[in-house]
């Protein structure tokens, strides 16, 4: 059945949010918690919703982690703190992404406003990219005290949130909600600015006491096979095109093919199947036991009707014909699209940055996110790490941690 690009799953009401917290073991040491990169504390929010004490629950997310409703909305908790969850042991995982959501929803709809900016110190920092690594560390850093301006070169903050993450998954209005409560930190955001085009690398440094690189990966990596076909598209583009509404269920042919078998593929595939298009194949390198993409994305990839393929890797290419061949086995198959959009990774731009993120990228994590410029620092997926939004705001936090770190004096383990 084809659904709505645009319906997002609804999501628990207070009742099923009740029953589902009354679930948890409430245990004493947590494993939920220590699981979660973003040290959003599930086991604290869960008691305190069964407590019915929502404001409770939403301050004790929005002071971990201030893209709360995102990350309860696309985070892979299956992978982290459902994975860690007692309760899995007896029957299922407790809901935690559900619960998330329902009390950063509750939030919303009660206009609570519970991040507060620190006393002022006069440091300024410059984030370059208004992702969700920049966005956090801009929220830390403004709740010590330090100014904070996000040069973003798009139209609208949120990077991959914004241009990537299909709207039946992670709404927009979710997003400006997010970057709103940011913005009244007094966070300076300049979007549509940027750095090394539209302002200089030298002025940032002349005016600002440190830069905190934020820019992600957002070039899309490519195969050769496919280099300079006509028929090719990356899922980069295609998603920011859907998003944005550059392309609609009108443009799009009857029979495409998606190359990939990450997360981003999975997003390709059920965006196509949600706008209409008939025909779907998705071919994956990964074999279904070690499929990259988490199990709710593949399930609702399912879902919709795709046709998926694993193990075969693509060896040739001409116009819209495709040749793979599998990994193990002495086979191949030829698939004929109108469309063809390869999602198999994505890389740094660093064009303008006078910033040498390469040589130090083997140490970053090490060195609390420095480079070799003692002003500079770096974070999000641009550094080592996984790649997904947790883990972004988990490196934005500790980022700005360490920024405050320098510009404030503290102990190094603080």
């Amino acid at each position: 059945m084809v659904q709505n690009y645009q319906t997002e799953a609804p999501g628990l009401t207070l009742s099923t949010a009740m029953q589902e917290a009354a679930r948890c073991l409430l245990c004493e040491d947590a494993p939920c918690s220590k699981a979660c990169p973003a040290h959003t504390d599930p086991a604290r929010f869960i008691r305190s919703l069964r407590f019915r004490n929502v404001k409770g629950a939403a301050e004790v997310i929005r002071e971990n982690n201030a893209l709360g409703a995102v990350c309860a909305r696309v985070c892979p908790t299956e992978r982290y703190c459902e994975l860690a969850c007692p309760r899995g042991q007896i029957d299922q995982p407790i809901r935690i992404g559900d619960l998330q959501r329902y009390i950063t929803d509750m939030e919303t709809k009660l206009g609570m406003e519970i991040l507060k900016p620190g006393k002022d110190t006069g440091k300024r920092v410059a984030i370059i990219g208004a992702g969700p690594a920049g966005l956090q560390a801009a929220t830390t850093l403004r709740q010590q005290g330090i100014g904070v301006t996000i040069f973003e070169a798009q139209a609208k903050a949120g990077g991959y949130l914004t241009y990537g993450i299909p709207e039946y998954r992670l709404p927009q209005v979710i997003i400006d909600h997010e970057v709103d409560r940011i913005v009244k930190l007094c966070v300076d955001l300049r979007c549509g600015v940027r750095v090394g085009q539209d302002v200089s690398w030298d002025h940032l440094k002349a005016i600002y006491d440190a830069i905190l690189v934020t820019v992600g990966c957002q070039a899309a990596k490519e195969l050769q096979q496919l280099a300079n076909n006509v028929c090719t598209e990356s899922a980069i583009s295609f998603l920011a095109r859907v998003k944005s509404g550059q392309l609609t269920a009108a443009d799009l042919p009857s029979e495409v093919l998606v190359i990939g078998g990450g997360d981003v593929a999975m997003d390709v595939a059920t965006t196509l199947k949600r706008l209409g298009v008939p025909h779907v194949t998705d071919v994956a390198y990964e074999e279904f036991s070690e499929f990259r993409a988490s199990k709710t994305e593949l399930a609702g990839t399912r879902q919709t009707g795709v046709t998926l393929i694993d193990g075969y890797k693509p060896v040739a290419a001409h116009q819209n014909r495709v040749t793979f061949r599998h990994r193990k086995m002495a086979a191949e198959l030829t698939i004929t699209a109108d469309k063809i959009i390869y999602a198999v990774g994505q890389k740094m731009d660093l064009t303008g940055l006078v910033v040498d993120l390469q040589h130090n990228e083997r140490i970053l994590g090490a060195a609390k996110y420095h480079t070799a410029d003692p002003r500079v620092f770096a974070a999000g997926d641009i550094v080592p790490g996984d790649q997904t939004v947790v883990f972004a705001v988990q490196k934005g936090k500790e980022a700005a941690t360490e920024i405050c770190r320098i510009l404030l004096g503290g102990n190094e383990n603080d």
